[in-house]
């Protein structure tokens, strides 16, 4: 069975030392709730062309810029759900379509190139998206492990943490496969994302500010192409 989400909202995103994540979640203490799925493992294949044109373009730093992927937050089997997504970014604001299907379907479809299973807008819109651009093909597969926290307000406020296992590899693209690749951080680091469509928690403004904690500008699949850029293509082995 099929289902489908959209979002419309804020993502900020900040990178931590081991102290600061520390201190940030001192601050935390009676605003947010570690979400119930606790730490979870997320994988995570992002589609592009065969001359990787969606990460050249959204590199540039443009006001629209699009990526499509299909994430699972589970070792995925071939009837458990996966969630193909469409993300678009226009002017700092971030625009989610979401496609949740079995995963055998949604691989099938990307691997044979027949149309989704589904009927609706958004798989119109998947639809429209991989045929505008043809020659989409699976090029990163990227895993990670969150931590998910939410308001207690009630607001749409968010925050998730991602460890130093943020790992990408060119192979292998089984959302049912163990996680291994070439880790993307520095020993301690950590990637945190501030997700809402409204404002920012005066507290947590108040707990940046205190800690000297900036707001950075840092794509998973951009800094695993570069890393690609340095390792491969001076060998010539980037579009093998």
């Amino acid at each position: 069975m099929a289902y489908q989400t959209t979002f419309e909202r804020y993502e900020i995103k900040y990178l931590l030392t081991a102290q600061q994540k520390e201190q940030l979640l001192r601050a935390m203490r009676g605003h947010m709730q570690l979400d119930q799925f606790g730490r979870s493992t997320i994988r995570n294949i992002y589609y592009d062309t065969d001359t990787f044109r969606l990460i050249r373009r959204s590199l540039e730093k443009p006001a629209y810029k699009e990526k499509l992927r299909i994430r699972s937050y589970q070792r995925a089997e071939s009837n458990d759900p996966v969630c193909v997504e469409l993300k678009k970014k226009f002017q700092s604001v971030v625009y989610k379509r979401r496609l949740v299907l079995p995963e055998e379907q949604a691989m099938t479809s990307f691997r044979t190139g027949d149309a989704l299973p589904v009927q609706s807008q958004i798989a119109d819109e998947i639809e429209y998206f991989r045929a505008y651009y043809r020659t989409l093909r699976p090029a990163v597969f990227l895993s990670y492990e969150r931590e998910a926290f939410y308001a207690l307000d009630g607001s749409d406020f968010r925050i998730t943490f991602f460890d130093e296992n943020i790992l990408y590899r060119c192979r292998d693209f089984s959302l049912g496969s163990p996680i291994y690749g070439i880790p993307l951080l520095t020993g301690g680091q950590t990637l945190m994302e501030i997700k809402t469509s409204g404002g920012m928690p005066l507290w947590m403004t108040h707990a940046l500010t205190e800690h000297c904690i900036f707001h950075t500008s840092f794509s998973k699949y951009g800094a695993a192409y570069q890393n690609m850029l340095d390792t491969q293509f001076s060998g010539g082995l980037l579009y093998a």
